[in-house]
């Protein structure tokens, strides 16, 4: 198994920022990095040069070397840390970006408030490598499926170590219920973000992860504050450092972490294990999409054309170790990488319980944030 760096944590994208985006767009532009040029040196653009926005180290970067050597278009490259982040930048269009890689619901967010331009899928003929199920996964959050192509996807779960949970004689999870067991006290890690926390709590009482239900929410926020005294820490990357160095037995993590985890651990002894909780959970898709003011189209959509290419994705894949839904990619991956339920689950069985989280708007937003803000300070 192909030793991996650290990547991106997808976390960002269930909403752990949304209190953050009133720190307003010029914050938000100083913050963001790039692998090629800072933002402020971002030239005129050239008639060759494609503006890339992504998460940072969610892509083999020599990949981006690959694209140019063999199309001749220069890649400006820069990156954002959330979603929340990347959002108003876009919104705003003081720096324009021709290919952009957000989450479902953002991407909802965005066709909802005309920030995107349909795609000509004549100029991605490797699209046909994007699985049926995954297209129509995606048309949850893009009817149609005519603004995003899918480029990762995943769900959230449960990772124990099965030797801490031995000793504690607590039996192995399958249920998110299982995070409110007495005997876990001090060894539980949550995800510190709204919609993760919330979803937990919400699959936990057979609620959708998208209510605006009051009682649900209610309900959901009662059980996240009396699960709390038992919960040793909400947190977003230090569940996976947490977990490889035994500090916690359980926790909530993305199936995306699952191969980075198990090749840190590898000849360690330590056996960590990863659960999809029988009530359901949120089941999310990364995608390209091609914002309204993007000055090269063309070259956005030979980028995509670029990374959805078997090869290409398969490479890409080994690198950032998400689930790919490039099924020509999946055909030159190892039998070990696909045989990984926690990395490719079975979508037939995820659909009948698990969600995308959606777009609410402000009003939606609120009532899950002022909650929040009553968990976190309770």
């Amino acid at each position: 198994m192909k030793k991996v760096l650290k990547q991106y944590r997808r976390r960002f994208a269930a909403g752990a920022a949304v209190l953050l985006m009133s720190a307003g767009i010029s914050a938000v532009t100083a913050g963001c990095g790039s692998t090629e040029k800072d933002i402020e040196e971002i030239p005129t653009p050239a008639s060759k040069t494609l503006y890339v926005y992504n998460a940072g180290e969610y892509i083999d970067p020599e990949l981006i070397d690959q694209f140019e050597a063999e199309t001749g278009i220069n890649v400006v490259y820069d990156v954002f840390e959330t979603l929340e982040e990347m959002y108003p930048v876009i919104e705003a269009g003081g720096v324009i970006y021709d290919c952009v890689c957000p989450s479902d619901y953002m991407i909802e967010k965005m066709i909802e408030n005309n920030l995107l331009q349909e795609f000509d899928p004549e100029k991605i003929p490797n699209l046909q490598y994007i699985g049926e199920d995954y297209m129509k996964m995606a048309s949850q959050f893009d009817p149609g499926n005519k603004y995003a192509v899918p480029y990762t996807w995943g769900t959230v779960g449960i990772l124990y170590n099965t030797r801490m949970l031995d000793e504690l004689g607590v039996p192995y999870p399958t249920k998110w219920s299982d995070l409110w067991n007495p005997a876990l006290k001090n060894e539980i890690l949550m995800q510190d973000s709204v919609r993760d926390a919330f979803m937990v709590a919400l699959k936990k009482n057979g609620y959708s992860c998208n209510t605006e239900n009051s009682e649900e929410l209610d309900k959901a926020m009662q059980d996240l504050i009396e699960q709390k005294p038992i919960v040793q820490a909400y947190v977003i990357d230090q569940v996976r450092d947490k977990m490889i160095g035994e500090e916690a037995a359980v926790g909530v993590i993305y199936s995306g972490e699952i191969l980075y985890i198990q090749d840190e651990l590898d000849g360690s002894g330590i056996d960590v294990e990863y659960c999809i909780p029988e009530e359901g959970t949120n089941l999310w898709i990364d995608a390209w999409v091609i914002p309204k003011n993007a000055r090269n189209k063309e070259y956005a959509e030979k980028w995509i054309d670029f990374l959805c290419r078997p090869d290409v994705a398969a490479q890409n894949f080994e690198y950032i170790t998400y689930s790919t839904p490039n099924v020509g990619a999946m055909d030159l991956l190892d039998e070990e990488y696909l045989e990984n339920e926690a990395v490719f689950p079975d979508t037939s069985e995820l659909l009948k319980t698990s969600e995308f989280y959606h777009y609410l708007g402000p009003a939606g937003d609120s009532l899950y944030n002022n909650r929040w803000k009553i968990v976190k300070s309770s």
